[in-house]
Formats: structure tokens, sequence, C-alpha cells
């Protein structure tokens, strides 16, 4: 089982200066970005996308938690996703989820994955978006097994 709770503002400076590393490298090797500019450009990102940081209205940060003793649940990972209102109803569109490497490979994506689900039942969200790096078969697998469909794909060839 897994607990989504959300950020603190402590937590929050590591999620940031994290998911924009990460993002930074994910839009490298998909040949987005260079490796010189990746960095100023993901950090430009998230500060479009989270603007006044936790308190950016629509979005939604944890920290995610493993439920094994009420004292002592582990950090394993972060999500974050951001709530709009769509055609069909309100959509939930989750821009990054992280399970630490430690934690890899014990389903815990897929725990993730219907807490994320259930947190955003409660907001009255009816549909869950998201991207997924055509180089990240892990997340790939993940979200095909958890029912997710593609809906737009783009694909390049080198030359």
């Amino acid at each position: 089982m897994v607990y989504l709770q959300p950020m603190n503002e402590e937590q929050f400076a590591v999620f940031r200066k994290t998911t924009i590393q990460e993002y930074a490298k994910d839009k490298v090797a998909a040949g987005t970005w260079s490796e010189q500019e990746a960095p100023g450009l993901a950090e430009e990102s998230v500060e479009r996308h989270l603007p006044q940081g936790l308190a950016t209205p629509d979005a939604y940060l944890y920290v995610i938690r493993l439920e094994e003793k009420e004292s002592e649940r582990p950090v394993v990972g972060h999500l974050w996703f951001n709530l709009s209102e769509k055609h069909h109803g309100k959509e939930a569109f989750l821009l990054d989820i992280l399970i630490d490497d430690h934690y890899q490979n014990q389903g815990l994506g897929s725990r993730t994955m219907m807490a994320l689900e259930e947190e955003v039942r409660k907001l009255g969200a009816v549909r869950i978006g998201l991207h997924v790096f055509g180089h990240n078969e892990r997340a790939y697998h993940v979200y095909t097994k958890m029912g997710y469909i593609p809906t737009d794909i783009t694909m390049s060839k080198e030359l």
C-alpha cells in the first residue's frame, strides 16, 4: 500500500531540484534539447507550471510514502498533477511521478497510480492524462498495464 502525502516546503525544494534534473535528462535523451540548454529550459518549464510553488492553483504535489508503520512511513518518491476543466469534465494531468531507484521493481508504480486514481476521483476528475517519453519503456509498461491508452503519438527517425 502507498500513501500520498501533500508536500511541505522542504520536500518541495527537493522535488523541484530533482524534477528539473530528471526532466532535463529526459528531454536530452529524447533528442529534444541539447545538454547545454536542457537545465535552463527544464527550470523555465517548471517555473511556468508552478509559478507560485506549492501555492500554485490547481497543482497537487505529493510525496509517496509506504504504509508500513504508523510512525515510520518512508518517502519512496513524488507525484505531481494539475487539474483543469475540459469539455468532458474535470481532468487531472500527471506531470511527474518518480519512484526512487531503491524502491524500483516492487510494484510501487502501479500502486501509486491506483492511489492517484483514488485521489483525483475525490477531487471530481473524470479522466487522467499523462505524457510518457518514448525511451521510458518501464513507465510505458506500467501505464498500459493500468489501462492507459495512447491518444497521440509523435515519432521521429534519425537520418
